[in-house]
């Protein structure tokens, strides 16, 4: 089975719900945290966590402002998250890929 390497596989973006948000932010130029909250069915505080990470590891970026006197926290993925989150579907289909030998 040459070839079959799990670890291509991004270890950060491999998690239910980074891959959850990943996933999202792939297809949509930014989302609220409410609208990923609610799509993924999560905490706030997991979520926070979660976009925490995804954030260190530049990944995400996380914009926090006021608008008509209530916060709003949106959420979008960076160039190198948008690269990473390619990169893990491009691992991922060649483990998945794979043929027994």
């Amino acid at each position: 089975m040459s070839g079959f390497d799990l670890d291509k596989l991004d270890d950060l973006i491999h998690s239910r719900l980074r891959l959850g948000v990943t996933a999202i932010l792939a297809n949509a130029e930014s989302a609220s945290f409410t609208e990923l909250k609610d799509a993924l069915g999560v905490t706030q505080g997991n979520l926070s966590v979660q976009l925490r990470k995804l954030e260190d590891a530049g990944y995400v970026a996380i914009d926090k402002r006021i608008v008509g006197r209530k916060p709003l926290t949106t959420v979008r993925l960076t160039d190198q998250g948008r690269a990473a989150f390619q990169a893990y579907l491009e691992a991922l289909s060649g483990v998945i890929g794979q043929k027994p030998g």
